[in-house]
């Protein structure tokens, strides 16, 4: 039996079309500036965004970092939320690639306040770090999937301007936010010197991310791309899976809000199981599901989800009693619903009886 697999957006494979796409992409070497299916994503990218320039790079984590080395020295601060996927998820990579340290913020879902964002800025002083970058992901993975309003952008963006902060977002699933929202990527773009954006999240490409930005920046990009060992030679091949992605995997993103949704409601009513307090109360925003174990459940997260596996449901322990679930294009209404019934098959044999 396949595995029905809710760990993360990531482990889409590639559709046929995709797979097409792929094998019919115009190459070049990139390294040398002429793969013409990279320039063509580059081109594509900066129009969605509403910039002069983009950056093809391999991963996310290359796109936030490479946008830091560009727009910081060693020794500035970068303001973000606690929670931030720079801070979890990229290995320290801001202090041993750009010698910055990180401000954090701290704040419901995984987003914060200008009010925050003025009293985190320190004044210019030989005794401190420089305060140079703020930076917003959006939407936040570990705030549960949560969508940053535009008045919530505008608003920390326009008091780091007025500290003469750079900005950038983390906007690897700012598909995902545009899917929510309706706004275009520009309306969120517009206000920052720099967008990362993702294409193996949850438009399902294997392999790629996005910066854009001014061409200076940009420039400067393309160069910690090369420092970091992130220039690829003929890979407009993974470029066209990220062009194809564009053109087809958008739009079908709601798909992936609603079994979300469906999958939330579902396991709401199962014993032992309740969405996590933000989830209750705001309900499920985007592709991401975060559920709390009850404390009459005699398996912690990480041996429930153990015993899931055995079942044939994937899902991640995100803390010792919180799982994790995102739905993606990989998985269907009727593998959702299949889920639900596996999940409170294991809920149900790990309860303690009353």
């Amino acid at each position: 039996m396949t595995p029905i697999d809710l760990r993360s957006d990531t482990v889409t494979r590639p559709t046929p079309a995709m797979l097409k796409a792929m094998s019919q992409a115009p190459l070049g070497d990139d390294v040398l500036g002429d793969d013409p299916s990279v320039i063509r994503l580059q081109e594509r990218v900066a129009e969605i965004m509403g910039k002069p320039a983009a950056c093809f790079v391999p991963t996310g984590t290359m796109a936030n970092q490479t946008a830091i080395r560009a727009q910081t020295e060693p020794g500035d601060e970068v303001i973000c939320h606690a929670d931030s996927h720079i801070i979890h998820y990229e290995t320290g990579s801001p202090a041993a690639l750009s010698g910055v340290m990180i401000r954090p913020l701290t704040g419901e879902r995984g987003q914060f306040s200008a009010a925050q964002v003025h009293e985190a800025f320190r004044a210019e002083s030989i005794h401190a770090p420089r305060s140079a970058m703020l930076i917003v992901e959006n939407t936040h993975n570990r705030g549960g999937g949560s969508v940053w309003s535009l008045d919530q952008v505008r608003d920390v963006t326009h008091a780091a301007r007025e500290h003469g902060l750079r900005c950038h977002l983390d906007g690897a699933r700012l598909w995902n936010a545009c899917a929510a929202t309706g706004h275009a990527p520009a309306a969120y773009a517009q206000h920052f010197d720099t967008i990362s954006c993702c294409f193996s999240k949850g438009l399902g490409a294997p392999v790629g991310s996005v910066v854009a930005g001014d061409a200076k920046t940009i420039a400067r990009v393309h160069r910690f791309r090369k420092m970091f060992g992130g220039t690829m030679r003929q890979s407009g091949v993974l470029a066209g899976a990220c062009l194809h992605a564009l053109d087809h995997h958008r739009e079908r993103l709601a798909e992936d809000h609603a079994n979300a949704k469906h999958l939330a409601a579902g396991l709401a009513l199962i014993p032992g199981l309740s969405l996590e307090p933000a989830q209750r109360r705001v309900g499920v925003e985007t592709n991401m599901v975060f559920i709390d174990l009850a404390p009459d459940l005699s398996m912690d997260a990480a041996s429930l989800s153990r015993a899931l596996k055995e079942e044939g449901v994937l899902m991640l322990p995100t803390a010792p009693r919180r799982l994790r679930a995102v739905c993606h294009l990989d998985v269907s209404r009727a593998a959702i619903d299949a889920a639900i019934a596996i999940i409170a098959k294991v809920v149900r044999a790990g309860l303690v009886p009353a």
